[in-house]
């Protein structure tokens, strides 16, 4: 069965086509940085008209470049929320208007159950159940996976996500957008003995994090310490450790609370090397397993929504005419199948 997933959930959009037989079959993926950096972050107006110039072109150039055509695919997903309700609703539009056209079945995938399930499209491929640390710019999740669509939140953060504190101090240090890949660039030059920045949360039970705080501790130094280059990089180091340091500590309570042995790693904040380095020696030392997506699958894309779309269409998981897009959709909400 061949599945054209399209995601359009915030500023990339990704469009795929993956066979239920062979994999993946391609993917195409238009990125709006260029856009959104003279802002200094996303501006959900200017996302959606881009989404709906880029996304009917994308879907007619990996039809051609697949020698497919559009009467031959079985099913259409796209991602539903959680996002900006402006740029779901072109993905949804979209995809709803062609399945209609084409009589074929229209899936709404759930955003971060795409992001979840992107390790499935590697070899070797994570099997049920694992724990998975889903970290973006929006969420920071760790999720307890039996199966599709049978996911038990652990832990999340209580204010920031982990990319959106990687932003947001980026932006104190004066770099560019994104902030997250600049400040881990930063990092590299950086002295790791100079400043020791707080573990938050990691004081006390529970597997939830919390980020703002770091973002302040980050404003408090630079205002005491100066702002030339080597003191931002310093800080920008110091900054990243703690970030990792506080993932890798409550990975290891969630995998002690699960008695798991498989650790899946995905959102944008899951290409950052020094994150997956220290995850990786985390399950060295617990003789466990731990997968990613590869880099270019870590960000939005078009391959995760038409996987996890096939795979709910294998499962009977099809959708429904008067399904709405969600800006907000808690991934607890969605049933096993």
């Amino acid at each position: 069965m061949l599945v054209l997933g399209i995601e359009t959930s915030c500023d990339e959009t990704g469009i795929a086509i993956y066979d239920t037989e062979k994999g993946l079959v391609g993917h195409r993926l238009h990125s709006q940085v260029e856009i959104h950096a003279q802002y200094g972050g996303v501006v959900p107006e200017l996302a959606s008209r881009d989404h709906i110039r880029k996304v009917i072109p994308l879907i007619d150039d990996i039809l051609i470049s697949s020698n497919l055509g559009k009467h031959q695919l079985d099913a259409i997903a796209y991602t539903a929320g959680p996002g900006l309700v402006g740029a779901l609703l072109v993905g949804a539009c979209v995809a709803k208007s062609l399945a209609w056209g084409l009589d074929i079945p229209c899936i709404p995938v759930h955003h971060m159950e795409g992001h979840l399930l992107a390790p499935m499209l590697e070899d070797p491929a994570p099997e049920f159940p694992f724990l998975a640390l889903l970290v973006s710019g929006g969420h920071t999740l760790l999720v307890e996976v039996k199966g599709l669509g049978d996911y038990t939140l652990l832990g999340s953060s209580v204010d920031d996500a982990v990319g959106e504190a990687f932003d947001k101090t980026a932006k104190l240090l004066g770099l560019g957008y994104p902030g997250g890949p600049a400040l881990a660039k930063l990092a590299e030059s950086g002295d790791e003995k100079r400043f020791t920045f707080p573990r938050p949360m990691t004081d006390r039970p529970g597997l939830d994090f919390s980020f703002s705080g770091l973002k302040t501790f980050a404003r408090n130094t630079l205002s005491k310490e100066g702002d030339d280059p080597k003191t931002k990089a310093d800080i920008a180091r110091a900054f990243e450790d703690a970030v990792v340091d506080t993932m890798v500590i409550k990975c290891r309570r969630a995998l002690i609370q699960t008695g798991l042995h498989r650790l899946v790693i995905a959102g944008g904040v899951g290409a950052n090397i020094a994150l997956r380095q220290g995850l990786s020696d985390l399950m060295t030392s617990v003789n466990g397993k731990i997968f990613y997506p590869r880099i270019e699958f870590c960000t939005d894309n078009g391959a995760m929504i038409a996987y996890a779309g096939a795979m709910r269409f294998k499962a009977g998981g099809f959708g429904e005419a008067k399904d709405v897009v969600r800006a907000r959709w808690p991934l607890e909400e969605l049933k096993a199948i």
